[in-house]
């Protein structure tokens, strides 16, 4: 992808990112119908999530009728070409109706083998978070994540223990947990934002979807950070994943977490 491709790409990701927040907002500490899709624990979708992808497909099938459409909340459209819009509206809806700002909408490109370019917005604060190959960034700053190879100086995030499925899963978070100097559950897409920011060192996690990860990737690999699945392979695909913003830490966490049965 040249350069002028990616721009164009790239203005139309914050376009969405503009258009959605639209919608978001005033749904956000508000009174909204909210149903549960019924999929073990409590997964909640509300009418924010809803409208917000709807007018989001409106726009790339509007713009680009050629490209795909993964989303959280509607049916896959598979292009005739093979880029693909992967979509969350509301990355954190059990924060969201519950008044937390730790949310945001997640917006990826992928050209048929991997997401090139992320946006994370997060309409109430005003943040957003962009990456892609040149280089990742918030509100004009760019982002770069912090050196921790000692696993003892690190801080470790995860949005609920819930989320590990296995006895094996949660035990081997438990491992890493104990040995961190900080351990802080909650976030979301945000806290690998913070990661990204240089905030984080470390976050595992599990059952996540394709639109769960997609957008965070280009942000992380461009501030530096490595993410990747539990064996150390692509985590575009969702599953168990582990992010760290320092390469050397990530190895040595890959070497822990690779025993456990995918």
């Amino acid at each position: 992808m040249h350069d002028n491709q990616l721009a164009e790409f790239m203005a139309f990701a914050e376009h969405l990112a503009d258009t959605s927040a639209e919608v978001i907002k005033p749904y956000f500490r508000s009174s909204l119908a909210v149903s549960d899709k019924g999929q073990g624990r409590f997964d909640p979708v509300s009418e924010a999530d809803q409208a917000a992808e709807r007018v989001m497909r409106e726009q790339i099938q509007a713009r680009y009728p050629e490209h795909g459409i993964l989303g959280e909340e509607e049916d896959r459209v598979e292009g005739s070409s093979p880029w693909t819009w992967v979509l969350d509206p509301i990355d954190g809806t059990r924060a969201f109706i519950t008044g937390m700002p730790l949310w945001g909408t997640l917006i990826a490109l992928n050209d048929g083998n991997r997401p090139v370019l992320g946006v994370m917005n997060q309409p109430f604060t005003g943040e957003r978070f962009i990456g892609s190959a040149s280089g990742a960034w918030a509100d004009g700053k760019r982002l770069t994540t912090r050196a921790c190879p000692d696993l003892a100086a690190a801080v470790l995030m995860c949005t609920t223990p819930d989320m590990f499925s296995t006895d094996e899963q949660l035990s081997a978070f438990q491992g890493v947990a104990r040995q961190v100097k900080l351990m802080r559950f909650g976030g979301d897409c945000y806290a690998y934002c913070m990661l990204a920011s240089g905030l984080v060192d470390i976050i595992i996690e599990a059952d996540l979807k394709p639109y769960d990860v997609q957008a965070l990737i280009p942000i992380i690999e461009a501030a530096g950070g490595v993410i990747t699945n539990w064996q150390g392979g692509d985590a575009q695909h969702g599953g168990a994943v582990v992010a760290c913003g320092d390469p050397q830490l990530h190895a040595q966490l890959i070497e822990i977490l690779r025993q456990v049965p995918a």
